[in-house]
């Protein structure tokens, strides 16, 4: 098999990057080594920025996400159960974000692929990059007991943070920055309506919850806990009177309880990797980098490296020019670490440290009421969660 582009890994990164190739006329062969069911079973989050939004109008993918998606000008934060509300639409001069879960956008995306001839092929085991520093890269993998082999010009690695696409970069290039942080989200799923009809982002002194939710009858509940909680230890009864404490009074009496059907804790993590090209090999979304879930940047992030990088090959397979290529991790990582730093500090402001003291405690509450009592602190937060423009 030949192909321009091979990319590995059909998450959000992978199929997006796959589509705006499509859109320009660019072969592009998708290896993966899971199933579609799985991939679209995967709870993710599902705060869309603006840009990711728009893209997916612009692919004609996102008809669904129009008629499903629900659409937040503001968000909340709480301060020991005392909620006040930031106006994203007119702190940013009309940017909104939209809750539209990362399921239904990989179904939207696995739907028109199928439609336009994307070629995706599922249960590639094994998978293997070869002379990513070379002039001819080609990709090898298993399927049916047989090797099979991909020749093309450029890898693009969009395989996740374990995926094996970052590992084909030298130890003596890549450079990584880390920060592992001291808890998880233990988070449920329920069918039951929302607390409230946007995101409540709560910090008290037990520890830090969220009242999100994925439809109108859906709801998507977080609270802080220690990395080492097991499941097992968290009924629903136990879950509820916790988030319901944290969220506080205001909140909790819009709260409905329910059955959950998803339960699971997730580790909260920094990681970013240096460069993010290596050869004819490009690094996309989680296998460059990870964000805490706390504002919602991780698949946004992967849309706006796919951007960068469609734009990238799409220059030189039009034009021979090799500017956009060259840059292309400068730019990734200019707004990647942007990202970072938003997410660093509002999971700072919001989460309880082990560490923390008194002193501690006091300069988080002093930092969230300078939020609610000034507009510039305000929209430098609404800024970021509705999305920084692309550069």
């Amino acid at each position: 098999m030949r192909t321009k582009i091979a990319i590995i890994g059909a998450g959000p990164a992978g199929l997006m990057l796959a589509h705006l190739l499509q859109r320009d006329g660019i072969d592009a062969v998708v290896l993966e080594s899971r199933d579609r069911a799985y991939i679209e079973g995967r709870v993710r989050a599902g705060v869309l920025e603006r840009t990711t939004v728009a893209l997916l109008e612009r692919l004609g993918i996102g008809g669904r996400m129009g008629r499903e998606g629900l659409i937040h000008t503001g968000t909340k934060l709480a301060i020991d159960g005392e909620i006040f509300r930031i106006d994203m639409e007119a702190l940013t001069g009309g940017s909104t974000v939209t809750v539209y879960g990362q399921q239904e956008v990989m179904c939207d995306l696995f739907d028109d692929a199928e439609a336009r001839g994307i070629e995706i092929i599922f249960g590639a085991a094994a998978v293997q990059l070869h002379d990513v520093d070379g002039g001819h890269p080609f990709v090898t993998w298993e399927a049916n007991g047989a090797l099979r082999r991909l020749d093309c010009e450029f890898i693009a690695g969009c395989d996740g943070f374990h995926g094996v696409s970052r590992a084909c970069i030298p130890e003596a290039v890549l450079k990584t920055f880390e920060r592992v942080y001291p808890f998880g989200w233990l988070g449920i799923l329920a069918e039951v309506p929302p607390a409230d009809h946007e995101l409540i982002y709560a910090n008290h002194a037990r520890g830090f919850a969220l009242a999100s939710m994925r439809s109108a009858s859906r709801s998507r509940y977080y609270i802080q806990c220690p990395v080492e909680e097991r499941l097992e230890d968290w009924p629903d009864e136990r879950f509820w009177d916790e988030v319901a404490l944290r969220l506080g009074p205001e909140a909790a009496a819009h709260m409905v309880r329910g059955p959950s059907f998803e339960k699971s804790i997730a580790p909260l993590r920094s990681f970013v990797t240096e460069p993010m090209r290596h050869g004819r090999l490009f690094l996309a979304g989680d296998a460059a980098h990870i964000v805490p879930p706390t504002g919602a940047k991780g698949l946004n992030l992967a849309v706006a490296d796919v951007i960068f990088l469609a734009e990238a090959l799409t220059d030189f397979y039009r034009s021979g020019s090799v500017c956009g290529i060259d840059h292309y991790s400068a730019r990734a990582l200019a707004r990647v670490w942007k990202a970072e730093r938003f997410s660093w500090w509002f999971t700072g402001i919001t989460h309880r440290f082990p560490a923390m003291d008194g002193f501690d405690r006091k300069m988080q509450v002093a930092e969230l009421n300078y939020i609610r009592g000034s507009r510039a602190a305000q929209t430098m937060l609404a800024e970021n969660y509705v999305g920084l423009p692309l550069q």
